[in-house]
């Protein structure tokens, strides 16, 4: 009796959470099916399981996780306007090729690829620990068209079959913006978007940044800014266009981007 009673408060209580994430999606206009709700609980399950044993996310509580981690990761909608012109060029494109530059714990990838399954999805990750566990996540989820790759950003943008490869590139790897532009730029086609998710206000590192990214072929198009919904946490998208190809000088040997930024 027990067991069942707690087991019955801990499916009310998850319950609750998801109807609060279901809540703060109803904000950026995605609503999710009864397979995709599931899907999140699933990967937040995994995610406290493989956190016990390994570092994956100092977020565990399903409420922050759903707002931080989920809800963040899904703001990208926010640049859709500027995704679907930036694909205007190929009519004939019925899906978006995305890599996610040290994604981490799946982040924003996951959350992207189970709203839009249409999306080719390719998760890169430079801790091999990692990719086990986003393994076990895609494999766990029924996942399809999503690859997870253990190396470094440097090391697979200059590989032939990543290098301009993609409609799409996003980081919310902490980073400067040099940085960030040195690791993600080179894996973008030209017309492309990289979008780099960041929790600062970002007025000064643009400055900084806006030589580096117009040496890497890119165009700062926009910075959108706004707060995680019902809550006060502060969050920008920083939108840049490949406008040309990336110089094959770039990107540097590993380490150098983050130890001497452009």
């Amino acid at each position: 009796m027990i067991r069942h009673f707690v087991v019955k408060q801990k499916r009310g209580f998850m319950e609750k959470q998801l109807e609060a994430f279901c809540k703060d999606l109803d904000e950026l206009s995605i609503k999710l099916n009864e397979d995709q709700k599931k899907q999140f609980m699933i990967y937040y399950e995994l995610l406290v399981e493989w956190n016990s044993f390994m570092n994956l996310t100092a977020i565990t509580k399903l409420d922050e996780v759903c707002k931080k981690h989920f809800v963040d990761s899904l703001s990208l909608i926010k640049a859709n306007n500027e995704i679907i012109s930036s694909l205007k060029k190929d009519m004939k494109k019925d899906s978006i090729s995305m890599i996610d530059v040290g994604t981490g714990a799946g982040f924003p990838g996951i959350p992207l690829k189970i709203v839009f399954p249409e999306w080719e999805v390719t998760l890169l990750d430079s801790l091999g620990k990692r990719i086990k566990f986003l393994n076990e996540v895609i494999a766990r989820l029924g996942l399809e068209r999503i690859s997870a790759f253990h190396g470094r950003a440097e090391d697979y943008g200059v590989k032939k079959e990543f290098r301009e490869s993609f409609d799409l590139c996003t980081s919310r790897a902490v980073a400067n913006l040099s940085t960030l532009s040195e690791y993600c730029i080179p894996f973008v086609k030209k017309q492309g978007l990289f979008i780099a998710y960041k929790s600062e206000k970002v007025t000064d590192e643009l400055a900084s940044a806006n030589e580096a990214i117009g040496l890497l072929g890119g165009k700062l198009i926009k910075q959108i800014d706004y707060e995680l919904p019902d809550s006060d946490i502060y969050r920008n998208l920083v939108l840049i266009q490949k406008e040309k190809d990336t110089s094959k000088k770039y990107p540097r040997k590993a380490g150098l981007p983050s130890k001497e930024p452009l």
